[in-house]
């Protein structure tokens, strides 16, 4: 389970896993043996009763890097975008 956990909040592919979680394919595999039970769906739920949302369930792992100029205001053809 923490290998799936590493993998997810570090926004990895499967392959860049710290050997010691062992082999990539077979974290995928547990992952999405899981995935197909129901695992996830059920732990997100158990989570959420607790809070009082019974029929929303959400995870955002969203990771977004942007180059160091991307705030930067860019003109084209005297148009700021």
């Amino acid at each position: 389970m923490s290998g799936i956990i590493f993998i997810n909040r570090n926004g990895l592919r499967w392959r860049d896993a710290p050997k010691e979680y062992g082999p990539h394919k077979t974290l995928y595999n547990r992952w999405k043996r899981w995935s197909d039970k129901g695992i996830f769906a059920q732990m997100m739920m158990g989570l959420a009763a607790d809070h009082g949302e019974e029929k929303t369930v959400m995870i955002d792992a969203t990771y977004l890097k942007a180059h160091r100029t991307a705030s930067l205001v860019v003109k084209k053809g005297g148009v700021a975008v």
